[in-house]
């Protein structure tokens, strides 16, 4: 969810993870507005792809799970996916596997050019299409609403026609022992391609998840050249991380 949100349409975005459907008159009663306002509020969220207008009101545009995920942690994700953006040069070619971070990266690349993405991910599909600098190349496969993305072996065939500089991927939990790690399976054989596909793999995983331990582990935490996290990563974590290769960046 994006922070300039008025509290009123957070309010309606809350209602909709909640109740899964609201209605017009519903809405008007609950915040105390007017069935205009609502209307204007539920078209303007319509607009930035963050639920569907139905006769009468509205239905969630994404997996509740997702505005979940969206809500946490929103400057630290921003400031992550920026520093990642920060990365891309001119002329690039880059993979973005789905997340709640790694789709934000298209926000931040408005002034570069010629940048072809490749991705699973319908998330930075929707952040990047109003971009005309950006060339869109979505796999195809599977569809998971829980995590917005493309998955099963049709998109992880075609990532493989692509060779990118960059590769973009998330984690719901890294560290040295269990390397980077998944709830999913089927998201770790995305970003397995992904990292064999990439000259350099950049993995973006704020410092809660530092320690933390998906039930699959994806690839050893060296596979990523850079890992870009936040400033509360803990002394501790940052020692150990000083005995591999990796390239960190803090924001």
């Amino acid at each position: 969810m994006t922070t300039d949100l008025s509290d009123r349409e957070k309010q309606i975005l809350n209602l909709l993870m909640e109740q899964g459907t609201v209605t017009v008159v519903e809405l008007s009663k609950l915040l105390s507005v007017s069935e205009v306002t609502i209307r204007s509020d539920l078209r303007n969220l319509e607009e930035r792809s963050l639920l569907n207008r139905i006769h009468g009101g509205a239905v969630p545009s994404v997996h509740p799970n997702i505005v979940e995920r969206q809500n946490l942690l929103v400057e630290t994700k921003q400031r992550i996916a920026k520093a990642a953006a920060d990365l891309v040069q001119d002329g690039d070619t880059i993979m973005i596997e789905a997340g709640t971070t790694t789709a934000m990266i298209p926000r931040y690349l408005f002034g570069k050019r010629d940048i072809h993405i490749i991705t699973n991910s319908i998330l930075a599909f929707t952040a990047a299409k109003s971009n005309p600098s950006i060339k869109l190349t979505v796999t195809g496969g599977e569809f998971r609403n829980s995590t917005e993305s493309f998955v099963g072996s049709v998109a992880a065939e075609a990532l493989k026609y692509f060779n990118v500089r960059l590769a973009f991927v998330g984690t719901d939990g890294f560290s040295l022992e269990r390397g980077i790690t998944t709830h999913l399976m089927e998201a770790g054989d995305i970003i397995k391609v992904m990292q064999q596909k990439a000259e350099q793999t950049v993995l973006l995983a704020d410092s809660t998840k530092w320690g933390k331990m998906g039930a699959v582990s994806i690839l050893p935490l060296k596979s990523a050249s850079i890992l870009i996290t936040d400033k509360n990563l803990s002394p501790q974590a940052m020692e150990e991380l000083a005995e591999t290769n990796i390239r960190l960046l803090r924001v």
